[in-house]
Order: C-alpha cells, then structure tokens, then sequence
C-alpha cells in the first residue's frame, strides 16, 4: 500500500516528470493525496471506460487534487490505478484538452497539465444551472433511467409490427449518420421513439418530460467525440436487442448507456 507522500507524487506524475512550473524553479503546490486521490483514481466500470475516466479526470481538476499549472499522472499510471487502456486515457485526455481543461508539453519536463484557467461553460453557466435544479438533477437522472431501462425491456418484449420495425430502423439510421451539430436533437428521437414502440402513451410521455428536463444541460456539455462513436454503438446494441426480442440485452444495452450519459453530466457539473 503506498505511502502518502507516494499518492502525492504519483498524483504530479513523480518528481522526475515535474510541472513547467517546477522546471523553472518554482515551487509546486502540494495536492491532496491518500484517501481522496484513491478515491478519484480506482479501477472504472470496462462498459462506460470512456466516459468515466473523463468523469474521474474533471473531479480530479475541480477538486484541485491536481491544481492549476500541474501535471496530470502519467498515462501509464493513469492507466493501471483505473485499470483501463492506454488508448481510453488517451482519448479521455484529447477530449479534455479539446474542451480547454488541460493542455499539452513536449519535451523534458512535458506531460498534461490542467489549465491555469479552468473553463467556465458560458452558455448559462452550467454550474449555475446544476445548482438551481439542486436535487432535481440527480432526480431526473433516477426517473430517466427508471423509465428508458424498462422502455427498453418493455419494446423488446412486444410483438412490433412491422411499422414499428422500420420506424426504430429508420431513427437509429438518422441518429448513427447524423453530425454532431444535430446528434442531440435526433438522439432524442430515437429514444422517444423506444418509448412509442412499448404502446403506452402515459410512459411516452414520461420519457418526453425527463428528457425535456435534462436536455438543456445535455446540450451544454461539450461534444465529445469518442463519447458520441460509443453512444451510436450502443444505440445499435439496443435496437439490435429489441428487434431480437431479447429482454435482457436490451435492458443491459440501455443501463449502459444511461450510465455513460450520467457519467459525463457529473464529471462536467461537480
């Protein structure tokens, strides 16, 4: 078990690799280690890899367990404490420099280091708005998934006909081709569409309200990439389940990905 005077310096990425700040002979600030710095690096969930390690990565900066102007882990340690692949912390640290949370150094003393700037989102404040939902948030985030796990499960079950078919064919068509400026608006139909296929205008309905709740927070958070390849997989995985009649997979398929999409929500509002 490491020591905390280890955690700390794994959480500066060792003090061979320190920050620009220290190359230039200035003091780094001490960043909490032991309990927290366990807490925000143990191993993530292998379905959302992604989209959790960009969660753990945010709390870790809004903590300030790595502050400002320091250095990140490197991405082999990264890697291990979070027991994913070099490639996911690579995507996850693209993602998050894309966003203006870190920022890149080549040579001796280079690595990722957070910003000196953390963004503050401007279109209406994030923070802000998670605030005044207060508990809502987290409440539309339990309905959300209450409702689309057993809409999923529900439609797989049902005897579709072959209208139903080729409508759940023809929105995951649209929400796989689209762009990113359009993902978020077509995404929404083709869980609404899951919805319809289940035959109860009531849980229809209910979709269309959480979703309405969440929407103007979804369509704040930034874009990323790797985000939307994995949220098009797993709306095929679904489609695919329920067109089976496969029950469990689709209700597995779609767990799944209400958890990515939670994740990200958490990582970019804490």
């Amino acid at each position: 078990m490491e020591s905390a005077h280890e955690g700390r310096a794994l959480a500066h990425g060792g003090p061979e690799e320190g920050s620009v700040a220290a190359s230039r002979g200035v003091p780094e600030p001490s960043a909490p280690a032991g309990a927290v710095d366990d807490a925000l690096f143990r191993p993530v969930r292998a379905g959302n890899a992604f989209e959790e390690t960009v969660e753990r990565l945010l709390q870790t900066i809004r903590l300030g367990v790595v502050g400002p102007g320091e250095r990140l882990p490197a991405e082999r340690e990264m890697a291990a404490r979070l027991s994913v692949s070099r490639v996911t912390v690579r995507e996850a640290i693209r993602a998050l420099q894309q966003a203006g949370y870190v920022e890149s150094h080549r040579g001796r003393y280079g690595g990722t280091f957070v910003t000196r700037t953390i963004p503050r989102p401007s279109r209406r404040n994030l923070r802000q708005m998670a605030q005044e939902m207060g508990g809502a948030l987290e409440d539309a985030l339990t309905m959300r998934y209450v409702l689309e796990v057993g809409a999923a499960e529900a439609a797989a079950l049902r005897e579709l006909s072959d209208s139903d078919r080729g409508n759940l064919a023809q929105r995951l068509k649209e929400a796989t081709d689209v762009g990113l400026e359009d993902f978020r608006r077509l995404d929404s139909r083709l869980h609404l569409a899951i919805a319809e296929v289940v035959g109860s205008p009531s849980l229809t309905s209910a979709v269309a309200e959480v979703r309405a709740r969440l929407n103007e927070l979804l369509n704040a958070i930034p874009l990323l990439e790797r985000n939307i390849e994995h949220s098009r997989e797993q709306h095929t995985e679904i489609v695919a389940a329920i067109l089976a009649g496969d029950a469990e997979g689709a209700r597995r398929a779609m767990a799944g990905h209400l958890s990515a999409t939670g994740s990200l929500l958490r990582g970019f509002l804490e």
